[in-house]
């Protein structure tokens, strides 16, 4: 497994070990090794996406691969493409992609470089799941703390962009579930929530959930990264060429037919994340005023 301390494919972990699934994590140092096996994880290797030789030891006698790339890396395609044919030279018989809904967007560098990846997937020989899932959810988390505070949900593109999300743990139990029989087996699935929501829609959801009003606004981009700590470089450049994609287009998807069809019970909703995100804040503030 690739990703097991990640802030995303994190929750892949619980997903596979909840239905009794032997996971080994490849992580990158002993801190992050001591992570993954708190989380559950029954081996750790170290390595590096980079480096084919240990990639094969490493997926040895596995009979899944699970991989997720590190967005707007350059060497993004380099690392899933190694870990592809690593893969197949070590005997994998399935390996599960999670890359991103519509990786035909030449325009956007997090997308297109996941297209070489499922390419080498197609013609690798192993069986195969791809999950294309649309914006995460869990992207909002870390400013809820400013949203509370402030009153407004500012991002810099318009407010008026309608997108289309998921929660990564649904895209986490859709590939737990593709290891488990050949349901899934040799099919590239679109993965969404329910509808495309403007950030203005989005506030108000916001607002239900913790009951007060919050506002949608823009902000300029160098202003957001400068905030959340982007730094110069190949992310940063990668964010705004996003933001401005979804300023003029939006982010289209919205359709949940397939994740509904794969899970069998409807997807996680906005509305519903938010309420999680504000009982989990109030159950905190709660404990707070106890101590």
């Amino acid at each position: 497994m690739i990703g097991a301390t990640g802030r995303f494919a994190g929750h892949v972990l619980p997903e596979l070990k909840r239905r009794g699934i032997r996971v080994r994590a490849l992580v990158r140092s002993r801190k992050a090794e001591r992570i993954a096996r708190e989380r559950g994880a029954d081996e750790t290797v170290l390595g590096d996406l980079e480096d084919p030789r240990c990639l094969i030891s490493a997926a040895v006698s596995s009979d899944g691969v699970f991989h997720i790339g590190p967005a707007f890396s350059p060497a993004e395609s380099a690392m899933g493409v190694t870990m592809v044919e690593a893969a197949h030279a070590a005997g994998v018989r399935k390996f599960v992609f999670s890359g991103v809904i519509h990786p035909s967007i030449s325009k956007l560098t997090n997308h297109a470089a996941k297209q070489p990846v499922e390419e080498a997937l197609y013609e690798s020989g192993m069986t195969y799941t791809v999950l294309q899932p649309a914006s995460f959810m869990q992207n909002i988390e870390p400013e809820w703390d400013r949203i509370q505070q402030t009153g407004v949900f500012a991002l810099p593109y318009s407010q008026r962009a309608r997108v289309s999300y998921v929660d990564y743990r649904d895209v986490a139990e859709a590939a737990a579930l593709a290891f488990l029989g050949e349901r899934l087996d040799n099919g590239t699935f679109e993965l969404c929530a329910p509808g495309m929501l403007s950030r203005m829609e989005v506030a108000t959801l916001m607002s239900e959930a913790l009951l007060r009003r919050i506002e949608a606004a823009e902000i300029d981009f160098d202003e957001w990264a400068d905030r959340v700590g982007l730094p110069e470089g190949p992310r940063r450049a990668g964010m705004q060429r996003l933001f401005a994609q979804y300023d003029q287009h939006g982010f289209h998807g919205g359709n949940p037919l397939v994740l509904r069809t794969i899970l069998g019970r409807e997807p996680r909703t906005l509305r519903q994340f938010f309420r999680e995100l504000a009982g989990s804040a109030a159950q905190i503030a709660a404990r707070d005023l106890a101590a």
